[in-house]
C-alpha cells in the first residue's frame, strides 16, 4: 500500500471532509444591499465629488471625450479617503499583460511625515499613472531585455474597486499597460483602441439611417465561464494537474458523461456552498452574474453573468476568474480553468455573446418583429457576414493556443473551420435579396408560438430559429455568440478582432451606401444592393448545419474557408499582409504590435507543450513505470509458486503488463527525441512546428500505453488517483 500513499491520503481527506467555514447570512447580508458596495461607481462619485468634477468625469466615461487633467487630483484624493473608509492600506494598478493573466503591483497610501508619522498620499498623478518593472513580461521584441520601464494608465471607463482580503482590503484601479514609447504591452488597450474605431464607423453608418445617437457605439459582451472544481487533495495528488492544469494520464472510467445526469443536475452542497461565496464577493465588486448550473461533464460547473459594456466584461470577467481560484480553497477545492483537464469527456470555454449599441439604441443586431423589413438590422448583420468571412481565419488565431487546441472540433466546442449560423427565417431572407426578390421575402415564420400540450400553461413564443452548438458565430436573436473562446483566455483579444472585422465591415458598408447614392440610387435600393452584393461575396461563410460533421469539412474545403485545426497554422494569421493592413487602418494595433503578439503566442505554446513533455516524461518513469514494474514482479513470483504447486496458470495478464512496459519504455524514449529536437528549434513558428507534429503525438503514444496499465495495474499499486475518484468524488 506504499505505492499509493499520496493517492489514499487523498481519498481519506475526501471521506473526512468537514467544513471549516462560517455560513453566509444572506438574510443580514442580502445580495440588493451590497451589490456594487466595494465599486468606485457612478453613484459613490455623484455623492463625495464636487459636482464640476462629477459631470466633467461623467462625460468622459459616458460620452468617450477626453479627460481633463485638471481633475485629477481631486478625483484621488476623494478616490483614497473612500478607500481609506473601507479599510484599505495600498492600492494597486491592475492590469493584463500579454501573459494573458492578472498582473498587480501593491504600493502603500502611508508616507512619512518627516516627524516621525505617516500621513496617507494619493495624487492625480499616481492615480492617472503607475511604472512597474516592465523587463520579465513578454514583449516580442518591442524592446531590449534590458530596458525595464512600462507605465500603466488608468482606464477611467472601468470603475476602482476595493478587494477584500481576510487581513485587509486595497484599491484596484483597471489600467493599461505600454510601453516607454507607448507600444500596446497588454490586452485592454487594443480593446479600447477597438471599441474607438467601431464607434467610428459606426456613427457613420447610422448617419446614413438619419440616427442620431448622444452615446458612442460600443460593443457589448456576456461571457459565460465553464470551469471544473475538484478536490484539493487530488490536484496535490497528481503533478500533472498541479502544474501543467490538466492531466496527461487517465484511463476512461467505467461512467463519464454519457448519461446526461451531471447537466443542470442538482449542485452537491459543498460545490453549491463554494457557488454562493463566489456570488457573494462578486455581488459586493459590482459583478451582474446570474447563472449558475453543472455542465455537461463530471464536476464541471458554469457561472454567466449579465450583458455588459465590452471593456468592463472583460475586467469583471478576470475578477470571476480570479474569485473561482480563490474561494475554491476555502472549500477544500481546486478550480481548474483549463480547457480539457481531462479526456474523454467535456472541456471547457468561455463563450462570448457580441452586439454593438448603446443605451439608446439597443442592440443594433436586434431584427424587430420584422427582420425583412429591418434596413438597419440588415446592414448591419450582412457586415457581420462580411467580417467573418474576411477575416475567419483572424478569428481562429485569437483562440489559438496549447490548451484550447486539445478542446476544439472535438465534439463538445466548435470546429476550427470559422463559419456563422443565422438560422432559417435569416437566412431565407438573405437568400431573398441575392435572388432578387426582396421584397416578397416570406416571413410566416415569425412570431411562430410553441403549442406545450399543459392545459394551464398558454402557448409560447418561440425564437424563429433554434440554436446552432456546433458553430462557432452564432445568431441567437439580438446578438452572435462567439463559441471558440477558452476558458482559461482573456476574452479580450477575441473582442477586439471581432470589434476590427466590424469596423472594417461597418466602413466599407458606409462607402457602398454613399458610392451607390451618389450615383443617383435611392438609399433603398443602395442597401438592397449592398445586402445582395454581401450575399454574392461572402455567403459562403454561412453554415447551419452540423459543424462537426466530415461532410462539413469537405464542403468548408470546396467553399475556401481557413481550416487551421493547430496553433502553429492559426497564429500565422496575425501577421498575414490582410490583417496587418486590418488593425494599422483602424488604429489599433501597429504591424510591429502584431508581430510581437505572434511571436510572444508562439513562445508560449512552445513552453506550455514543453512543459508538459517533460512532466510526462518524468511521470512514466518515476510513477507509473515503477508501479506496473512491481505488479510484474508479483505476477511472476504468483506465477512460479503456482507452477511449483502445479497448479493451472494463464499467464496473459503477465504478457500484456509485460508488452505495454516494453512499448511505454521506447514511447518515452521516442518522446525524449522529439522533445530535444523540438528545443533545439528554439521558441518560434519552425520549433512549434516540431512540438505539434512530433512532440503532441509521442505524448498521446506514451499515455495511450500508460493507460493501459492503469487498467492492467493491482489498484493498490496505482499512485495516481484515477478518472472515477477525481470526477466523482465530492
Amino acid at each position: 500500500m506504499s505505492g499509493n500513499s499520496g493517492r489514499n491520503n487523498a481519498i481519506q481527506a475526501i471521506t473526512s471532509y468537514k467544513p471549516d467555514f462560517a455560513p453566509l447570512n444572506f438574510a443580514e447580508m442580502r445580495p440588493t444591499d451590497i451589490f456594487g458596495c466595494n465599486v468606485f461607481n457612478d453613484r459613490v462619485m455623484r455623492e463625495r465629488l464636487p459636482k464640476n468634477v462629477y459631470k466633467s468625469l461623467h462625460k468622459t466615461i459616458a460620452f468617450g471625450e477626453r479627460m481633463d487633467p485638471g481633475i485629477a487630483d481631486t478625483v484621488a484624493a476623494v478616490m483614497k479617503d473612500w478607500a481609506i473608509e473601507k479599510g484599505a492600506t495600498h492600492f494597486t494598478h491592475i492590469f493584463y499583460p500579454l501573459t494573458g493573466q492578472t498582473a498587480e503591483k501593491h504600493d502603500s497610501f502611508l508616507m512619512p511625515d518627516g516627524n516621525g508619522g505617516v500621513i496617507a498620499e494619493f495624487s492625480g498623478s499616481m492615480l492617472i499613472r503607475g511604472e512597474p518593472d516592465a523587463s520579465s513580461f513578454p514583449s516580442g521584441g518591442l524592446r531590449s531585455t534590458f530596458e525595464a520601464r512600462g507605465y500603466t494608465a488608468w482606464d477611467v471607463t472601468s470603475p476602482a474597486y476595493i478587494m477584500e482580503n481576510p487581513n485587509g482590503t486595497f484599491l484596484c484601479i483597471p489600467t493599461m499597460f505600454l510601453s516607454w514609447t507607448g507600444v500596446a504591452l497588454d490586452k485592454k488597450t487594443p480593446l479600447l483602441r477597438s471599441n474607438q474605431a467601431v464607434n467610428r464607423q459606426a456613427q457613420r453608418l447610422l448617419q446614413l439611417f438619419d440616427i442620431k445617437t448622444e452615446f458612442p457605439i460600443q460593443s457589448y459582451a456576456g461571457l459565460e465561464q465553464e470551469y471544473f472544481l475538484i478536490d484539493h487533495n487530488f490536484n496535490f495528488a497528481r503533478p500533472d494537474l498541479q502544474i501543467a492544469g490538466r492531466s496527461l494520464f487517465g484511463a476512461k472510467p467505467a461512467k463519464g458523461q454519457e448519461f446526461s445526469d451531471q447537466y443542470f443536475g442538482v449542485i452537491p452542497q459543498r460545490v453549491l456552498s463554494c457557488m454562493m461565496e463566489v456570488e457573494r464577493d462578486l455581488y459586493k465588486l459590482g459583478v451582474p452574474v446570474r447563472t449558475r448550473h453543472n455542465e455537461a461533464a463530471p464536476s464541471q460547473y458554469e457561472i454567466a453573468p449579465l450583458y455588459e459594456a465590452s471593456n468592463l466584461a472583460v475586467d469583471h470577467n478576470h475578477i470571476i476568474m480570479s474569485t473561482l481560484r480563490n474561494v475554491a480553497k476555502r472549500y477544500g477545492l481546486k478550480c481548474l480553468l483549463h480547457e480539457k483537464p481531462f479526456s474523454g469527456v467535456n472541456g471547457s470555454g468561455k463563450h462570448v455573446n457580441y452586439s454593438l449599441g448603446n443605451s439608446e439604441l439597443g442592440s443594433l443586431f436586434d431584427p424587430g418583429e420584422t427582420p425583412h423589413a429591418n434596413a438597419k438590422f440588415l446592414v448591419f448583420c450582412a457586415s457581420m457576414i462580411r467580417a467573418v468571412h474576411k477575416y475567419g481565419g483572424l478569428l481562429r488565431a485569437t483562440v489559438a493556443s496549447a490548451s484550447n487546441d486539445h478542446r476544439l472540433g472535438a465534439h463538445e466546442a466548435p470546429p476550427a473551420i470559422m463559419s456563422i449560423f443565422l438560422g432559417d427565417q435569416l437566412t431565407e431572407v438573405f437568400e431573398a435579396f441575392r435572388a432578387g426578390r426582396a421584397d416578397n421575402v416570406a416571413s410566416e415564420k415569425s412570431g411562430r408560438t410553441m403549442n406545450v400540450g399543459v392545459d394551464t400553461l398558454p402557448p409560447l413564443p418561440t425564437d424563429p430559429g433554434d440554436r446552432n452548438r456546433t458553430s462557432p458565430v452564432a445568431f441567437t436573436g439580438n446578438r452572435f455568440e462567439f463559441r471558440a473562446v477558452g476558458s482559461s483566455q482573456s476574452a479580450a483579444g477575441a473582442i477586439t478582432a471581432l470589434n476590427v472585422m466590424m469596423a472594417d465591415s461597418l466602413g466599407f458598408a458606409a462607402d457602398w451606401l454613399e458610392r451607390e447614392m451618389k450615383n443617383g440610387l435611392e438609399f433603398n435600393a443602395a442597401v438592397e444592393s449592398l445586402i445582395t452584393h454581401v450575399m454574392e461575396e461572402h455567403s459562403a461563410v454561412i453554415f447551419n448545419g452540423d459543424g462537426y460533421s466530415e461532410v462539413w469539412h469537405k464542403e468548408a474545403r470546396r467553399r475556401g474557408l481557413p481550416d487551421l485545426p493547430s496553433t502553429p497554422e492559426a497564429i500565422q494569421e496575425l501577421t498575414s499582409q490582410p490583417v496587418l493592413d486590418l488593425y494599422q487602418s483602424q488604429g489599433v494595433l501597429t504591424r510591429d504590435e502584431l508581430r510581437a503578439r505572434q511571436e510572444i503566442y508562439l513562445e508560449q505554446y512552445c513552453k506550455t507543450v514543453r512543459t508538459e513533455a517533460n512532466l510526462a516524461i518524468r511521470m512514466a518513469r518515476t510513477i507509473i513505470y515503477p508501479a506496473a514494474m512491481r505488479y510484474q514482479g508479483e505476477l511472476a513470483t504468483t506465477a512460479t509458486h503456482m507452477r511449483q504447486a502445479g497448479i493451472y496458470w494463464d499467464g496473459s495478464i503477465l504478457r500484456q503488463l509485460s508488452e505495454k512496459l516494453t512499448a511505454m519504455g521506447g514511447k518515452v524514449d521516442a518522446l525524449e527525441t522529439a522533445l530535444a529536437q523540438a528545443e533545439g528549434a528554439g521558441e518560434g513558428l519552425d520549433a512549434a512546428r516540431i512540438y505539434c507534429d512530433k512532440v503532441l503525438p509521442m505524448m498521446g503514444a506514451v499515455r495511450e500505453c500508460a493507460d493501459a496499465l492503469e487498467l492492467l495495474v493491482a489498484d493498490d499499486l496505482w499512485a495516481l488517483p484515477n478518472y472515477q475518484e477525481i470526477l466523482f468524488g465530492k
